[in-house]
C-alpha cells in the first residue's frame, strides 16, 4: 500500500515521502496515529497544495525575520550592573535581562532565542547573537557598564 508520510518516521522516511508499506502497518498504525495518509490522487493533490502553502509561509517568515535582523543589528543595549573589587560583576547578565531591554525598545524577542554561550560576568561590550529563524541570525551589541 502506498502512503504519504505527514511526519518523519524512523526507518521509513521523512515528511512528504511516498513509501510502500504493508497494508496492516498503514491501516492499523500509521494512518490512525496521524503519521501518514493514503496515497490517493486526491490526497496527493491536497498534500502538494499544503506543501506549497507551507513553503510560502516559510519564505514569508524568513523575509520578516531578515527585516527584523536588519533592525536588530543597529540596536545597542546598555546594562548597568553592580561591581565589586577589580571590576568583578555580581551575578551575570542573562538572556532574560537582554530580552526585557529589547522589549523596552519595542522588539518582542523570546529569551530562548538569545544565544549567550558563556555567562556575561565582566564589564565591556559584547556581541550577542539572536536566532530569529532557522536561517536568520542577528547580532545585538550589549554594553555592560558599572552601575
Amino acid at each position: 500500500m502506498k502512503i504519504i508520510l505527514k511526519q518523519d518516521v524512523d526507518k521509513l522516511g521523512s515528511a512528504g515521502d511516498i513509501v510502500e508499506v504493508k497494508d496492516g502497518f498503514a491501516r492499523n498504525y500509521l494512518v490512525p496515529t496521524g503519521q501518514a495518509i493514503m496515497a490517493t490522487k486526491a490526497n496527493l493533490k491536497s498534500f502538494e497544495e499544503e506543501r506549497k502553502m507551507e513553503k510560502v509561509r516559510q519564505e514569508k517568515g524568513k523575509k520578516e525575520a531578515q527585516e527584523l535582523a536588519d533592525k536588530l543589528s543597529r540596536v545597542s543595549i546598555t546594562t548597568a550592573v553592580q561591581v565589586g573589587e577589580e571590576n568583578k560583576v555580581f551575578g551575570s547578565v542573562t538572556s532574560q535581562e537582554i530580552a526585557n531591554q529589547l522589549r523596552d525598545q519595542g522588539y518582542d524577542i523570546d529569551k530562548r532565542k538569545i544565544l549567550i554561550e558563556d555567562p556575561i560576568k565582566a564589564l565591556g561590550v559584547y556581541d550577542v547573537p539572536v536566532k530569529l529563524h532557522t536561517d536568520v541570525e542577528a547580532t545585538v551589541k550589549v554594553w555592560v557598564v558599572r552601575e
